[in-house]
């Protein structure tokens, strides 16, 4: 196992994971809400939260619009890896780019945030489609988990410095908590650029037959994406996955969006207890990503994202009957750890099983684009359960979450994993032609 953690390409790829995730952690999750509302004060809350909101949904469809297409594009030009550079710098160069930006500029705070997150979530597409050029299908399972466990524990200990920094402003020298923000902004791009380089050493794209230049590549991309939606529907199986999937990781999504939220509004926690909490998910999922990479190999992908979908219905029914306190919020935040990357990366190598080898960007976008749209469900389940349930609370609206587990779970029980590799075999197959790579 530690020759396949540390063979070339393999930990090039992870290493990858470990870079970008800092972006996440520092920026998405930790400071940039924070540094929005220093920057925002001259604006009323209510507008400062509308134009908060509509950049992060803007950005998201943006991106879940043109996932698709870029992942059809790199196909046919052979180029994944100088897209994902592309899209690592822009992230890298708008994250930055906040350092500079002051009070009263929120607006350019938002759309630098805004083209950050597009340059995050756009080399993402590009990242996983190249799982399998560093990976064997049996492979799959462990690698997948291991740049998910990479990501949680690199984008966790840059955070862990971060947040040194601005609660200890004067132990790096620095004049006050803003002025290290905004140095942990610069931290973030530096040390996505740099963790950026062993990928583009170490891992090598398989060879795309006659690859086309620019113009063509957009072109007949565009043409493949169309032939993609026809491609998706006769892959019966695949389809049923994506539902599923689609589904479970609303409630996902939902759960780390909502978390820090429900801590604040119905605990009443302090911010550096939510901090806490962060890290403490952090640095369980680490471990907790490996050991479900190899539950994986040893049960099948299948049955361990279904045991973590429990794990966290279990969860919302505790927050729903017992949640009262910060070491119960503590208590939580263990347990998601526990699964929270296992049923990210199992699903991702999941899908990778069923999917035609030569498509792998184009279909990955797909995978992406319906991570991009997974995140509305869940907030609005929550939202109307007050509203429409006579005698409901907020308290009471946890619960409406686990429809979506319970839904997407039992469309993923319900996948025949061997009958939907078979029909990508099938159409690996039909593609290539008779005869084609001695089939």
């Amino acid at each position: 196992m530690s020759k396949l953690f540390f063979r070339r390409p393999v930990l090039g790829w992870a290493l990858y994971d470990w870079a970008n995730s800092a972006f996440a952690t520092t920026v998405m999750a930790g400071f940039f809400p924070v540094f929005y509302s220093a920057i925002s004060k001259d604006v009323s809350t209510q507008d400062s939260q509308f134009w908060f909101n509509v950049t992060l949904a803007g950005s998201s469809l943006l991106v879940a619009l043109f996932a698709p297409i870029l992942g059809a594009i790199a196909d046919q030009g052979g180029n994944r890896k100088k897209f994902l550079v592309f899209f690592a710098f822009l992230g890298a160069l708008m994250t930055a780019a906040l350092a500079w930006v002051h009070v009263g500029q929120w607006w350019l705070g938002l759309a630098f945030y805004a083209f950050g997150t597009v340059g995050f979530s756009g080399a993402n597409i590009f990242y996983d489609s190249m799982l399998v050029d560093v990976a064997e299908e049996e492979e799959f399972d462990i690698v997948s988990a291991y740049g998910y466990s990479a990501g949680y524990i690199g984008g966790g200990l840059l955070f862990v410095v971060n947040v040194l920094m601005v609660t200890r402003p004067e132990l790096f020298g620095f004049a006050d908590a803003g002025v290290a923000v905004k140095a942990a902004f610069l931290s973030v791009a530096v040390w996505w650029l740099v963790f950026t380089i062993p990928l583009l050493l170490f891992v090598k794209e398989a060879a795309t037959p006659d690859p086309a230049p620019a113009g063509r590549a957009i072109r007949d991309g565009l043409a493949q994406l169309r032939q993609t939606f026809g491609e998706v529907r006769k892959l019966k199986v695949l389809l049923l996955f994506l539902v599923g999937y689609w589904l479970y990781i609303d409630g996902v999504n939902t759960v780390i969006k909502t978390a820090v939220f429900f801590g604040d509004r119905v605990l009443n926690l302090p911010q550096e207890s939510l901090i806490t909490a962060l890290l403490l998910t952090q640095f369980v999922a680490f471990p907790a990503a490996l050991g479900f990479g190899w539950l994986g190999k040893r049960i099948g992908p299948r049955p361990a994202i279904l045991i973590g979908l429990g794990v966290y219905i279990l969860a919302l029914v505790y927050a729903w009957l017992f949640l009262d306190s910060g070491a119960d919020f503590y208590k939580l935040a263990v347990a998601i750890g526990l699964v929270q990357g296992g049923v990210q990366s199992l699903s991702r190598s999941l899908y990778a099983r069923l999917i035609p080898t030569s498509k792998t960007a184009e279909f990955f976008g797909f995978f992406n684009m319906v991570g991009k749209f997974a995140a509305i469900l869940g907030p609005m389940l929550m939202a109307l359960t007050p509203l429409v349930i006579p005698g409901a609370t907020e308290r009471d609206s946890i619960m409406s979450v686990s429809i979506l587990f319970v839904l997407g779970g039992w469309l993923l029980w319900r996948v025949n994993v061997d009958a939907g590799m078979a029909a990508a075999n099938a159409m690996e197959a039909e593609s290539r032609g008779p005869g084609a790579g001695g089939e």
